[in-house]
């Protein structure tokens, strides 16, 4: 797939059975996390000369290519902020992105807390639902029995 030199802003759709993809020389600062996730067959990327934002959305593709390639990783430079400019995407640190903590996913305890709760209070009605449901059929069956009873000890009229 070839779409250097296009000047687009964004990643556009892309076949998953793509085997070489150019999108260098474009206008990208960024990719969203999880475009290229699917690139299952990708062998051959380029994606140079585009002004990349090296801030907290860049990490995705970073990481995403220290998976796929050193060698697309290693060409890539930083062209904002400021501070980051002409510095190798490789060479980024935590540091630089320090205030990435705010775009982190919920932490595994948050959910697990959350999780618990949610299975304590499933079991708790199917309990609950458990015990009425025993509870009607024994009612039914004194009821039934009684009403039996009751016709037996009423003299019948005739």
């Amino acid at each position: 797939v070839d779409c250097s030199s296009r000047g687009l802003r964004s990643v556009p759709a892309l076949p998953r059975r793509a085997r070489s993809l150019r999108l260098h020389n474009n206008s990208l600062a960024s990719v969203p996390a999880g475009a290229l996730d699917g690139l299952r067959h990708l062998r051959h990327l380029q994606l140079g000369h585009n002004p990349w934002h090296c801030d907290c959305h860049i990490l995705y593709l970073k990481l995403w290519l220290q998976d796929f390639s050193a060698a697309a990783l290693a060409g890539l430079r930083c062209a904002s902020p400021a501070h980051l400019r002409a510095k190798p995407l490789a060479q980024l640190s935590g540091s630089d992105l320090g205030v990435c903590t705010r775009l982190l996913p919920t932490q595994c305890l948050q959910f697990f807390g959350r999780d618990l709760l949610l299975i304590a209070g499933a079991v708790i009605t199917l309990l609950l639902a458990a015990w009425a449901l025993k509870s009607s059929r024994k009612l039914v069956c004194q009821l039934a029995l009684g009403g039996r009873r009751l016709r037996r000890s009423i003299p019948k009229t005739r």
